[in-house]
């Protein structure tokens, strides 16, 4: 078929979840924090700190993370109109005003963000029981081939940088990043960022939290800092020199024995180990291996050696298999990297590439609100009216929430002095979003400190 294409004067929205984003962004004190902010050389700005903050978290919700692409929208009415912006800022308006902020809106954000949160998601999903878990974990961004401030080889061999990440329960909640140089060690302040994680955790739920960290993080400080805020956790433990044919003996005559198949052995139970002049639990998982998956003799016999720090009293094998969730995260990760396009940051400025990630933390959070309250209201409907999911699920990636709620096609329209949306009726995902727009915009504003 050949189509006929001509233009029309109507409005036209591609972007309505910006709806949704504006809805949720009005029941916090943000903007109202941001404008209280002193900005050097900023002292009565044209276009306020608010609106520069909120023009910046509209844009990486649609995945924008370019200073260039806020041109794009500073004539289309429906973009400020959905944020509540004044004004829209240009691109140097953008960049410049983000340069002088200086990450001084990071905690503003961080805090915000967690009452959001827990206003919407008031019950966090458990990893096990009670526990709630906090995974804390390093992902380097690829920044390679740029002279950006900070940007330094990571321990994955590339240049780039190293920022730090803390998750809140199985739907990946993020409630604190920090942006790091490459060539920084993942213990390096690390204390201090578990810290304010804890503390925003805490104010998001009160159940019990499980600290869950890779290897790198094998610190007593680390366990100092989760006793204090009386969380548990579970620490990969760094073997450094210990002797792999001593965790051998040691699982032989203390652990559990399995045979998972011919010349493969799996020893897996629990020991004490003193460390700072206490005693420790510690779970241990060590393979001994004669032959190979596929048959082969091995002419010397491969010992492999997994331990970790814990304060849980769970049985080895559930221990390990919660560790292994803590995997989970790698996926947070490359959402933020791809999904949000966030991996590249976008300035030379090391100060505003780490605004740059604060404000990617409040979109982050915006987006998976929207597709995991989504999904409850998807549940809500009538079968007829459910939006076309083949499969149940429990939390939705953040680029299918963009490809069907914010990136959803509307008609813009002024009647009786009100502004309108007309979806379109057989929209596969218009029961939904009808349904979140109606819930966010009916909620109270979220208190803040």
């Amino acid at each position: 078929m050949q189509f006929i294409v001509s233009t029309t004067d109507e409005v036209l929205v591609s972007q309505a979840g910006l709806a949704l984003v504006g809805a949720l962004l009005r029941e916090t004190q943000l903007r109202r924090r941001v404008n209280g902010l002193d900005v050097p050389g900023c002292r009565r700005p044209e276009i306020e700190h608010g609106d520069v903050v909120t023009a910046a978290i509209g844009l990486l919700c649609l995945g924008k993370s370019d200073f260039n692409d806020i041109q794009s929208f500073r004539d289309d009415p429906f973009f400020g109109l959905s944020l509540g912006l004044g004004k829209a800022p240009s691109e140097a308006t953008l960049r410049q005003r983000l340069d002088a902020m200086k990450d001084a809106c990071g905690p503003i954000l961080r805090e915000e963000a967690a009452l959001l949160i827990r206003k919407h998601a008031q019950a966090i999903t458990p990893c096990h029981g009670a526990w709630v878990a906090l995974d804390v974990d390093v992902s380097p961004f690829d920044n390679s081939g740029t002279k950006k401030e900070g940007v330094s080889c990571t321990y994955k061999k590339v240049d780039g940088y190293a920022p730090n990440f803390a998750y809140l329960g199985e739907e990946g909640y993020l409630v604190h990043c920090e942006l790091r140089e490459g060539r920084q060690h993942c213990q390096q302040g690390t204390p201090k960022f578990l810290d304010e994680a804890l503390g925003y955790a805490e104010i998001i739920t009160h159940a019990k939290l499980l600290v869950r960290m890779d290897a790198g993080n094998d610190d007593i400080e680390n366990i100092r800092i989760c006793r204090k805020h009386k969380a548990d956790w579970l620490i990969k433990r760094n073997l450094r020199r210990e002797s792999l044919e001593d965790w051998l003996e040691e699982a032989q005559c203390h652990g559990e024995w399995t045979f998972p198949r011919e010349g493969k052995e799996v020893y897996t139970g629990v020991t004490w180990k003193q460390r700072d002049g206490k005693r420790y639990r510690v779970v241990f998982e060590v393979v001994h291996r004669t032959s190979t998956a596929d048959g082969q003799k091995l002419l010397i016999p491969e010992i492999e050696a997994n331990t970790w720090w814990t304060s849980l009293k769970l049985p080895a094998e559930e221990v390990i298999a919660l560790y292994h969730a803590h995997g989970t995260s790698e996926q947070f990760h490359s959402e933020i990297k791809s999904d949000m396009d966030l991996e590249r940051l976008p300035s030379g400025k090391f100060a505003t590439n780490a605004t740059m990630l604060s404000l990617g933390l409040v979109a982050y959070n915006l987006l998976r609100l929207c597709g995991q309250q989504g999904l409850k209201e998807q549940r809500r409907l009538p079968a007829a009216e459910r939006a076309p999911l083949e499969k149940k699920v429990f939390r939705r990636r953040l680029r299918s929430v963009m490809q069907d709620l914010i990136y959803l096609a509307a008609k813009l329209t002024r009647h009786a002095n009100r502004w309108r949306l007309l979806l379109w009726r057989n929209s596969p995902w218009g029961s939904v979003w009808r349904g979140l727009y109606a819930r966010f915009c009916a909620a109270p504003r979220v208190r803040s400190g």
